[in-house]
């Protein structure tokens, strides 16, 4: 099978080529697939993506008339492609779930850590010479509540770890978890009602039509005064024109993210010579009180691998004409 891969970074390449083997023809590519690079996959069978690669109709499309059958996702997250339109045109889509759902859940508590510690601060200064606590206060974890919306695979990672910590662990999902309340005395509420009780406030669900900027200004200003939000999910769940408000507001004590509404064509890049040109991130960027990191929470060498192995798994199924375990139909996947 003849398959071009998107999006292709280097320290992704050596997996995949040697997991490989030889047996499909792969060719990588730095480009993001859009609407104008779709056209580089004429004469491939299958094409291989990223999260932030542009998947939507109009590119579906144009992949289909060029005779690409196929389409693996190196991540969990799809909301980046049009699944009901690619089955009703003819193509297949699968995606790689489960590749490190402790990958992400360590990362969302390394936030957590950095910002109520104000670690990021606090080198800062140290390199400066500044040995001041003046401005590096924190507070315990213990006895604290901690919200965590949605308790899918990385949700139900991090009501382990808080509880660990000694937190009361609350959470909203569409379907509870028994086991989690059986044995770490998880209680779920009403999302506005965990906004307003937690002390923390982690994001785990992907992104939808349900989930689109859910989180805006109504719940932000229910949420507890001080309260520290964090997301690993992603970008468009949060409202971000709001979020900066209540920020500058002073109404939340802080935000710390790895994704990013906006970050496709910025994220994955480096633009220190051309700089940046999107206001709202500029000021995400220049607030103390936000951390924000590249998307960089599932880049571990163990992800990486996982990810690599569910991709070519995908591909040989196809190639072989056996049941991809992985196909995307209709269902939704809970991070």
């Amino acid at each position: 099978m003849k398959v071009l891969v998107f999006s292709a970074k280097d320290f992704e390449i050596k997996n995949l080529e040697k997991l490989n083997a030889g047996k499909h023809k792969m060719v990588f590519v730095p480009e993001a697939l859009d609407s104008t690079t779709a056209v580089m996959a004429a004469g491939y069978d299958a094409v291989c993506i990223f999260s932030n690669d542009d998947a939507s109709l109009v590119v579906l499309e144009i992949l289909h008339d060029l005779g690409v059958k196929y389409i693996t996702l190196r991540s969990t997250g799809y909301n980046n492609i049009g699944v009901k339109s690619a089955k009703r045109i003819g193509l297949k889509v699968a995606y790689a779930p489960e590749y490190s759902p402790h990958a992400i859940a360590e990362h969302t508590i390394a936030l957590t850590l950095a910002l109520n510690r104000k670690l990021i601060q606090a080198n800062a200064q140290v390199k400066q010479y500044d040995f001041t606590l003046d401005n590096l206060m924190g507070f315990d974890l213990n006895g604290k509540t901690v919200g965590i919306f949605g308790t899918g695979r990385i949700g139900s990672i991090l009501v382990k770890i808080f509880h660990a910590f000694g937190c009361k662990v609350v959470a909203h999902d569409l379907h509870r978890n028994p086991y989690l309340e059986n044995h770490y005395d998880l209680e779920y509420l009403p999302l506005e009602k965990l906004c307003r009780l937690s002390d923390i406030i982690t994001i785990n669900v992907p992104l939808n039509y349900e989930t689109h900027h859910i989180l805006h200004e109504p719940m932000f200003l229910a949420m507890k005064e001080g309260a520290l939000l964090i997301n690993t999910a992603r970008g468009g769940i949060v409202k971000t024109e709001d979020l900066v408000e209540v920020l500058k507001g002073g109404h939340l004590g802080g935000y710390a993210t790895d994704v990013y509404e906006h970050e496709r064509g910025v994220f994955y890049k480096n633009n220190r010579k051309t700089g940046i040109t999107d206001d709202l991130l500029k000021q995400l960027i220049e607030m103390p009180n936000v951390i924000l990191t590249p998307h960089q929470a599932f880049a571990t060498k163990e992800a990486l691998l996982r990810i690599a192995e569910t991709t070519m798994y995908n591909l040989d199924c196809w190639e072989e004409g056996k049941i991809c375990k992985n196909e995307l139909g209709f269902e939704t996947v809970t991070l």
